[in-house]
Order: structure tokens, then sequence, then C-alpha cells
């Protein structure tokens, strides 16, 4: 459970006012202004425990109310919009998201939206379907990236979610204004999992333009470890899942690996040119694939193939030097 802090509980306390219905009309539209400021606070981690709250406190609320409960049937009561995306009940869940218009306030209210892709009613994910879109066309997309960088590197394990599901979510990935932001913020993060949202992001080719920037420019050694691995095997690779693989069939021995897939891309970049940024890069997680890509395609490298080779072989990580030291051997075992 989230620790009873001042957030949970002004979170609580937005919930109560919005379910005060003074007025009749308050009772048709009710006012949750309050709920939507408060939910920008929120972070965007530990959503389940958000959302356990928010679906308990409505629920209590309503019936602890004996005077709603008398005059207002839950018939009666206006749809909570953003607050009933968490609702309990599927019905009313569905029929928030289809009242849904104009952008999302904030990331938190978002991430609830993205999160019914994964709802165990079909009809509320069809509905998420059908809005996510629109709503994105009017969020602004530093709130979409937000959410992608919580919800892409763990999506795999939304055992509901399919694939016509993912593909809502890729669209907008693909849309310019997301792209964009999107790439500046894998550059310029210092944490968090930007090579898993890298990743998935490349079944798309939203990306595909920014590949030769990423791999020169991100703060993170193991994003742009990756960004180069995609240019010199022209193709992007992503986890989609996991699957069951035999250990010991005697003992009855399995273990989870990754199901990987995989789209093939065009680098306009010579070979050599990437090679020799990687082999050069600050980072030596970046000039150990330097030095594996230069293993491996020493017959294609021709005269530059010995500089390269020594270059690596005198770097001060042992691993990066290793590899050197191999491509030198085996160009002096070739001539």
């Amino acid at each position: 459970m989230l620790p009873l802090d001042g957030t949970q509980q002004e979170l609580i306390e937005s919930i109560k006012k919005s379910l005060t219905f003074d007025v009749l009309y308050q009772r048709i539209r009710p006012d949750i202004s309050k709920f939507t400021a408060v939910t920008g606070k929120l972070s965007l981690k530990r959503l389940d425990d958000w959302e356990r709250l928010i679906r308990g406190e409505i629920f209590l609320s309503l019936r602890n109310d004996s005077s709603k409960q008398e005059n207002l049937g839950g018939h009666q009561v206006g749809s909570l919009r953003w607050m009933d995306i968490c609702n309990a009940d599927g019905f009313k869940r569905e029929r928030a998201l289809k009242t849904l218009s104009g952008g999302a306030p904030n990331s938190f209210l978002l991430a609830l939206v993205v999160r019914r892709l994964n709802d165990w009613v079909p009809q509320v994910r069809a509905a998420a379907r059908d809005v996510l879109p629109r709503i994105a066309e009017a969020s602004d997309p530093e709130i979409i990236v937000d959410v992608l960088f919580i919800t892409l590197p763990y999506w795999d394990s939304w055992g509901r979610m399919e694939d016509i599901e993912k593909e809502v979510l890729m669209k907008i990935v693909l849309m310019e204004k997301v792209a964009d932001a999107l790439k500046q913020r894998l550059l310029t993060s210092s944490s968090g999992p930007v090579s898993a949202v890298f990743s998935q992001a490349g079944r798309t080719t939203a990306l595909d333009n920014f590949l030769t920037e990423i791999s020169e420019k991100s703060v993170q050694p193991s994003l742009r470890a990756k960004a180069y691995r995609c240019q010199f095997e022209s193709k992007f690779v992503w986890a989609e899942g996991l699957t069951w693989q035999w250990v010991d069939k005697v003992y009855g021995i399995k273990r989870h690996v990754p199901v990987l897939k995989e789209r093939i891309i065009s680098t306009t970049r010579p070979f050599i040119d990437i090679l020799w940024m990687a082999t050069t890069d600050r980072s030596p997680m970046v000039r150990r694939i330097a030095g594996e890509m230069l293993i491996k395609e020493l017959d294609n490298i021709g005269d530059e193939a010995s500089e390269l080779a020594n270059i690596l072989a005198s770097d001060l990580s042992p691993s990066v030097a290793e590899r050197g030291r191999y491509a030198l051997n085996d160009l002096e075992k070739r001539k």
C-alpha cells in the first residue's frame, strides 16, 4: 500500500470534494477540477497502488453517504470522466473513456487511459483504442513521452493487451510532435530505461532518422551503444514478451527467456564512418561494440583495419583492449 503521506491524503480529499454534490448541476456534472489538479503532482511510479486508492475512495465515498444513496441512485450521478477511468464498474470506465475530449490534463491521467488498453473488459479496451489517438492529438507531447517512458519498458507483461492495442500506441509514437519530443528526451535523460524505450519505439520508423544523432549525443552510454548496434546491424531488435526454454528436461527445469523480434532498417552512413565514431566514443561500452564489429568485418574494412585495431588495443579498458589485440593477431595471421 502507499504510505499515508500528505500527497495521498490530498488525493483522498480531492475525491471526497468531487463527490460532494451540493446543487443539482453538480449531480449531473460533478466538478473534478480539484482531483485533476492533485493528480498532476503524482508520480507515475506504482500506478497500481494509486489506481486502487482512487477506486476504493470512490466506492467508499458513494456508499457511506446515505443521502446520496437515497436521493441520487448511481445512475443519476453524472460521469466523473477522468476519475471514472479507475471505477470498479466496467460500464462506467467505458462511459468515462467515451466522454473524454481534448488533451490530457497531465501525465498521470493520460497514463490511466493508456492502462485501459490492458483492461479486463474488452469493451473498455475498445473504448481506449478509440479515444487515445484523439487525446494524443490534443495533448502536450512532453506529457505523452512521460507516459511512454513508464509504459514501453513494461507493456509486454500486460497479459490482456493484444497487437491491436499495441498498434494504437505505436501510431501515437509515429506522430511527428511525439517522435521529436521522444528523441529529445532520449538524448538528454541521464537515468531511466532509455534503452528499453528506444528498442520498443524501434517497432516503428519514428526514430530511424535520428539514429546518428542518438548514437553520438545521448547522455547514457547504454543508449549510444544500442543506437550504434542498430546502425552496424541495420536493424532494430526488441523484446516481444517471454517464452519457456528447457534447461534440463530430465529434471523438468525450465526458465523464461525473451522472445526477440526485429525490423530491418536502411543506414545512410558508410560502415567505416560509424566504426570510427564508435571506436573513439567516450564510453568503453560503446568501444567494446566497435571492437566486436571490427573483428566481425575484418575482411571488408581494408587498410584502416590495422589502425582501428591499434587504437582499440591501446584502450585503458581491458575488455576493449582485448578485442583490439585479437583483431591485430587475426590481421597478422592473414598476412
